[in-house]
């Protein structure tokens, strides 16, 4: 069976790529302003559907959004059928797709694929799809609805939906009717899957006080909405920043991505989080969270991704022992260079914890290697994953004692309540939510478990971000030659000094990282180091901040 080439024909003439754009799939799938995506939308169609046949006609999922970036971006990112991200080996087949200059160029890397990845085209093709709220989602899914046509695959438009339940659906479609079911395949199933697990979970526990949410004024805000139906009086929700229709508002001076960048409260609400009352944002498509909460004195305090970390893995070590299984499951936590030092010590002194490269494709992958793995990056994203064996080992054990049954009955919901497939805000959510029911822990009494050593960020503009090379999970510097000496020989004249620098995966940026004993001196070391890169990399002088010294 060949290629339908006509068909093809016909509709990618109908997307012509622009000229002058070179177009990378990294690890957020493609992105950037949302005009210039026509081509790139219809070629992820056609490669969607040529996974699905390579993997036997398993479902595979895609995603129209651009997460926490302004509103005028979007994207799209591929997902293979358990709700994983993309196989690496395919993101250099989705980039050359995507930057075929014309018809027959794209034609020509469609059948080399084909050939290549020895790809059975009478196998049939499924495809789910999903977008946010962004105005230019619908006309980038029609793109990629003209794909999936053009190629004769089955799709399934999910709607305007949150990027985990997405990626919920495309488990639970490939899962149906097995073992390793993961529910049922539509937005109900998720919610239900969820609210189930969290009031079984607190069903013994005070109903907390109402949390406010900064929706991002994104898509979260509907999924949210519809949650709290599902979880009725368990746990009160206060709803803000919903507006999706709003233009210009998303992800606007709100979300994740801001609370964790400005280290501040999201100025919407201002006078509406009550101190010592809990609060979090979501970001744009709701996989990542943010939780803060602002105290006596009216002070903004950030528990981010590693406070997240730190909380849930205490308590999960905790419910392995308690149940009598921790000679049978071993939890270990990932994190990134970027994870404030305190928290890699709190956890090292209780668990394994790995250190890899930023990106949650390598957080995810090492993750795995445990029976229990947990990882969330300091932004806020992440999750915890049951290995197939320790989910059939708590399905199986049989406890001797009355504590030990109860420790298993919350692992088994934990299980239900986690979102496995992809950092998940809501459902990360609702497990902090557990968590803190469960320690009858306020907000400070969560931020007291360590104290965060003070860290700065600075971003460097660079001629070429490839000339800079690392190693050791991107904590050193092999390239250029001799910098990394330098940046040590500066580390070591500051108390409590750490500081690393990678190359920006999406841009011809460099990013500094710095920590140390008091803010002055993280921000110090952060801005000379940034200095040292600036000079050594051709820095670009637009770029040059005047904190340089």
């Amino acid at each position: 069976m060949a290629l339908p080439v006509d068909s093809i024909r016909a509709l990618s003439d109908l997307h012509p790529k622009p000229s002058n754009l070179k177009f990378q799939y990294g690890t957020a799938g493609f992105r950037t302003v949302a005009h210039v995506l026509d081509s790139v939308l219809f070629r992820v169609g056609v490669l969607a559907a040529l996974r699905s046949k390579k993997l036997d006609g398993k479902t595979i999922g895609v995603m129209v959004t651009a997460s926490h970036n302004p509103e005028q971006d979007n994207g799209v990112k591929l997902v293979d059928p358990r709700g994983e991200m993309l196989e690496a080996s395919w993101e250099i087949h989705a980039t050359a797709l995507s930057n075929a200059q014309t018809t027959d160029e794209f034609i020509g890397e469609l059948e080399k694929l084909v050939q290549t990845s020895k790809i059975d085209l009478s196998k049939p093709a499924r495809v789910v799809y999903a977008r946010d709220t962004r105005p230019s989602g619908a006309a980038l899914v029609s793109s990629l609805e003209d794909g999936i046509k053009a190629i004769g695959a089955e799709g399934r438009n999910a709607g305007v939906t949150t990027t985990p339940v997405l990626h919920y659906l495309v488990r639970a479609i490939n899962t149906k009717g097995t073992k390793e079911s993961y529910g049922e395949d539509s937005e109900e199933g998720y919610f239900l899957k969820l609210s189930t697990a969290f009031k079984k979970l607190v069903s013994t526990r005070q109903t907390p006080s109402a949390l406010v949410i900064d929706c991002a004024n994104g898509v979260g805000a509907p999924i949210a909405e519809r949650l709290i139906e599902y979880l009725g009086n368990s746990l009160p929700l206060v709803l803000e920043n919903a507006s999706i229709t709003t233009p210009g508002a998303l992800n606007n001076s709100c979300g994740a991505d801001y609370v964790k960048t400005t280290q501040k409260l999201p100025p919407s609400l201002a006078g509406r989080l009550q101190p010592g009352q809990r609060g979090c944002s979501l970001d744009g498509d709701a996989d990542r969270l943010m939780y803060f909460y602002l105290d006596e004195r009216n002070q903004f305090h950030m528990l981010d991704g590693d406070k997240i970390a730190a909380l849930v893995s205490a308590f999960i070590v905790e419910l392995v022992k308690t149940s009598g299984l921790d000679s049978q499951i071993k939890v270990g936590v990932v994190q990134t260079a970027y994870a404030n030092g305190a928290s890699t010590k709190y956890l090292s002194e209780r668990l394994p914890v790995k250190c890899v490269p930023t990106g949650v494709k390598h957080l995810h992958h090492a993750a795995e290697h445990y029976n229990i793995g947990i990882y969330f990056e300091a932004n806020g994203h992440g999750t915890v994953l049951f290995s197939q064996p320790t989910q059939d080992v708590l399905q199986s054990y049989e406890p001797s004692t009355p504590a030990q049954s109860t420790a298993l009955e919350h692992l088994r919901n934990l299980n239900q309540l986690i979102n496995q497939t992809v950092g998940d805000a809501l459902s990360d959510m609702l497990l902090v939510e557990v968590v803190l029911a469960h320690k009858a822990y306020s907000g400070a009494e969560w931020d007291s478990l360590y104290v965060d050593l003070p860290n700065r960020l600075v971003k460097v503009v660079v001629a070429d971000r490839n000339q800079v090379k690392t190693e050791d999970a991107e904590r050193r510097l092999v390239s250029p030659v001799g910098l990394q000496e330098k940046i040590n020989d500066l580390v070591r004249r500051y108390d409590g000094g750490r500081s690393f620098v990678r190359p920006s995966g999406t841009e011809d940026v460099v990013r500094v990282y710095a920590e140390a004993s008091n803010k002055a001196q993280s921000d110090e070391l952060a801005f000379r180091v940034a200095g040292l890169v600036y000079d050594e990399c051709g820095g670009n002088p637009a770029s040059r901040p005047k904190e340089f010294l």
